[in-house]
């Protein structure tokens, strides 16, 4: 099992602990600049939800590669109110709290791989950023 980085959402400065962690995992495992700015920048949408709409929550980021691929995985989860309507809450244009409703939709354009599940016991987000390795 690949070793993972887990940050807890408590507080506004955990947000910028998780966008650097993820940044961070990205420029290690060999991505370039833009990608690690995407990977980045949909861990911290991600996790700013979870601050946002639930008041904490656990961000788990894991490089889960292999020999052909580097796959970098960001795994959010809260126990907040959850979702009502996850198909409309990514839409682009919707808010539930008078913001410009980019961020999950935002989010999921940004990465290979985009998987929600919300219920009123919590939400729990899964990402994936995959790129082929680069032959020597």
């Amino acid at each position: 099992m690949t070793p993972s980085t887990t940050i807890e959402l408590a507080a506004s400065a955990d947000l910028l602990r998780a966008r650097v962690a993820a940044r961070t995992l990205a420029a290690q495992s060999g991505l370039g600049v833009m990608d690690q700015t995407r990977f980045a920048t949909a861990v911290s949408e991600l996790s700013r939800n979870a601050l946002s709409y639930a008041h904490d929550g656990v961000c788990e980021l894991q490089d889960v590669s292999d020999d052909s691929r580097i796959v970098l995985q960001a795994v959010v989860r809260d126990q907040g109110p959850g979702i009502a309507n996850v198909e409309l809450a990514l839409t682009d244009g919707f808010s539930s709290s008078g913001s410009l409703g980019a961020g999950l939709p935002g989010t999921q354009r940004l990465v290979d791989k985009f998987f929600i599940e919300s219920t009123p016991a919590g939400t729990f987000v899964r990402i994936q950023m995959i790129r082929r390795r680069r032959v020597a």
